[in-house]
């Protein structure tokens, strides 16, 4: 079983996010989300799917810890 490793920024920290599939995780809670980028004319726009599995995951690594 592999293990995600999630980059741990700070508050106000510049992201180079991959454009699809990229996966963001609160410090806190250890709510998953998966990302998906799109360059519209000259604008960005992202959709946004909560990650049910890796959040479980995330969770029990955290307990475990």
């Amino acid at each position: 079983m592999s293990s995600t490793v999630y980059t741990q920024i700070e508050d106000g920290d510049r992201v180079k996010p991959r454009m699809r599939g990229y996966k963001m995780m609160c410090c806190g809670c250890h709510l998953v989300h998966r990302i998906n980028f799109f360059i519209v004319g000259k604008h960005i726009e992202f959709v946004v799917h909560r990650d049910n599995r890796a959040t479980a995951a995330a969770r029990r690594k955290k307990r475990s810890h």
